[in-house]
Formats: structure tokens, C-alpha cells, sequence
């Protein structure tokens, strides 16, 4: 690996950055939200639900779920919080992918054809998912706060959102910084989700080429990217989900922790290993199926990008 310390390092780090892959993270993002969100919004209230909190509403399962948002809140209920999970979706994936193919290509020296093996390509997804939480993590705090607005809740003008500019601005000015940043602890955990995803995912699409002597880097099918993209994210979102839970709850307006610690222990004190479980199904649910949007889109929309820039630089 290059020394990072070197100007000239630096230099070729930031020649590999490529917007087309920002873009192409974006769209993906934006598409599998935009199609997934209700689930995301009953993951978050499954996994707040510690059994001990009153003014918050208890579902018998999924299905009783959809039917009781819609039911008390409308249709629009089940979309409380869209805004900042697409901004925040969008511009996590944007960046993520953004920062990983940097940092990946920038490690292969340029050579996409370089097999990195399982711990570089870990190394890379945490570094994207470092600089990515950092600034990503308030709309995700809002985002949470808006999906746990209950239609039939009284709260304190300042704890009620009308949208995420106001989200923003209400736990600025109540909650400092500090507000913004809730959740950023557990959040850092569970960068090693990422890592974890992007690892198999991309160890299985090389292996599956170098098992039919082809490039690593070459274009698959949609098939091929949708089962590669389902596997890896199974695999991440069962080893890394506890996360999650704590990260939720601590974002959550109507309980008050000091602390991701605090969090751990009460909630296994009260609940046992399930409590960090919560909301397992619903976010298998919506995980899988919108990574697999969210890849597919992406290896697509990059791939067209890439080919039209090296087309017009040729002409």
C-alpha cells in the first residue's frame, strides 16, 4: 500500500475520484428508498419498541402494522420521515460508493483488474463508511425523529418536526452539535456492516470471474449482480443488526439514554438478547430487496457513465 503521508499519494488518491460512481450511488439510493420506505419506517418503530415506553403505539406483528399506520395515520403515515431518508439514502449510497472506489482504485494503483483480496476491500468499505457516516448522520437523526411522529402524540413544540429543514434546525438550537450527532457512536460500529457487504460482495463477484477466466472488473448480468447483492447483504445484516436497535433508540425523541452503553444495558436488562433483535424481519424485508435495487442500479448506471466519459475522451 502507497504511503498516504506523500503529496504525490494524495494527488493520485483524488485523480481517482470519479463523480459518475457519486451519481450512480445516488440513483440507486433514491430508487430503492422511494420504493421501500414503509418498511423502514415499521423496522424503526419495531426496534424502539422496548415494552416499556406508554405513549408508544405496539403492533402484533407486520401485517397489523401497515394496517394500524394506515388506519390512524393514512396512507401518508407510512411515508413520515421520506424526505431525509431520501436525501439521507441518497447521499450516504452517493458518497459511499463514491469514497469506496476511490480509495479501492487508489490502493490497486490504478489497475481495476487488481485483485485485492478480503482485507483491503474491508479496509476500503470502512474508510467510505467513516467518512460517509460523519456526514450523513444528522439527516439520519431526523429521519428517525420523523418516523417516530405518532399522529395521536401531544409533544412539546420543540421535539415536533414539520419536515427535515425544521428537524434540522429544532435539534440544532435545543441539542447543539451534540444533537446532530446522536447515534454517531453505535453508527461507527456499524460501519463494519458496510465493510462486511462490500467484502463479500465484491470477493464473489471476483471469485465467480476468476472462476470463468474472465476480468474481475467486467459488466455481469442483472441476475448476477441481484443474487451476489442479496447474499452479502443476508450475510451483513445478521452478523452487524443489533447496531441498529441501539442506534434507534438513542435518535429516539421519547426516551432519553446517556449514552450507547446506558442503552446496551438496559435494553438487555429488560428485554434479553431479542430486544436487540427487534424489527429483524421487517428490515430483512426491506434490506434485501432495496440493496439489490440499489446495486443493480448502481453497477448499470456506472457502467453507462464510465463507457459515454472514456467515448467522449476518445472522440
Amino acid at each position: 500500500m502507497k504511503n498516504p503521508n506523500s503529496s504525490s499519494s494524495k494527488a493520485a488518491l483524488y485523480s481517482h475520484i470519479k463523480y459518475e460512481h457519486l451519481v450512480a450511488g445516488i440513483s440507486g439510493g433514491v430508487t430503492s428508498t422511494l420504493i421501500l420506505h414503509p418498511l423502514d419506517l415499521i423496522k424503526i418503530r419495531f426496534a424502539v419498541n422496548d415494552g416499556r415506553t406508554t405513549t408508544v403505539p405496539r403492533y402484533d406483528g407486520l401485517g397489523s402494522a401497515f394496517v394500524t399506520i394506515v388506519k390512524k395515520e393514512g396512507v401518508k403515515g407510512l411515508y413520515r420521515g421520506v424526505t431525509p431518508n431520501v436525501w439521507g439514502s441518497g447521499s450516504a449510497w452517493g458518497f459511499y460508493f463514491l469514497f469506496y472506489n476511490a480509495i479501492k482504485t487508489w490502493i490497486q494503483g490504478g489497475n481495476a483488474r487488481t485483485p485485492l483480496g478480503p482485507g483491503l476491500h474491508m479496509l476500503a468499505a470502512a474508510e467510505a463508511g467513516v467518512l460517509s457516516l460523519v456526514m450523513t448522520n444528522p439527516i439520519w437523526v431526523v429521519k428517525t425523529r420523523l418516523c417516530l411522529q405518532y399522529s395521536e402524540e401531544h409533544l412539546a413544540d420543540h421535539k415536533r418536526y414539520n419536515g427535515m429543514i425544521d428537524g434540522l434546525v429544532k435539534i440544532y438550537r435545543t441539542e447543539g452539535v451534540r444533537g446532530l450527532y446522536r447515534g454517531f457512536v453505535p453508527g461507527m460500529f456499524g460501519v463494519s456492516h458496510g465493510a462486511l457487504q462490500f467484502m463479500t460482495y465484491e470477493e464473489m463477484k471476483n471469485r465467480y470471474n476468476q472462476y470463468r477466466n474472465l476480468p474481475i472488473d467486467i459488466k455481469l448480468t442483472s441476475v448476477e449482480y441481484l443474487t451476489f447483492a442479496a447474499i452479502s447483504k443476508l450475510i451483513a445484516a445478521g452478523a452487524t443488526y443489533p447496531y441498529q436497535v441501539v442506534r434507534a433508540r438513542l435518535q429516539d425523541q421519547h426516551r432519553s439514554y446517556n449514552g450507547a452503553w446506558h442503552c446496551i444495558t438496559e435494553t438487555w436488562r429488560h428485554e434479553g438478547w431479542r430486544g436487540f433483535y427487534k424489527g429483524l424481519k421487517p428490515n430483512l424485508i426491506r434490506v434485501v430487496p432495496a440493496t439489490m435495487v440499489t446495486f443493480l442500479t448502481y453497477e448499470n448506471v456506472s457502467h453507462y457513465m464510465l463507457n459515454r466519459s472514456r467515448e467522449l475522451k476518445i472522440s
